[in-house]
């Protein structure tokens, strides 16, 4: 199975709670402050941290698509 992290742009609010908690795979854009996803399909170790980062996601942007 393979989890792929998609980002609904129009709905980030910038408030950077995924690059607190998931900041090897977030990161922020310098001039609005609208998440980047730095690695779309998360290595393993990291997805306990991206998962914690979608659910924390106050304008719920951030969803996990498994395949």
């Amino acid at each position: 199975m393979v989890t792929r992290i998609e980002l609904d742009e129009p709905k980030c609010i910038a408030a950077g709670q995924c690059v607190m908690t998931a900041p090897d795979v977030f990161d922020q854009r310098d001039e609005d402050g609208v998440a980047i996803i730095l690695e779309p399909v998360p290595a393993p170790e990291h997805l306990d941290a991206v998962r914690d980062a979608v659910a924390v996601c106050p304008a719920a942007a951030l969803q996990l698509i498994e395949t």
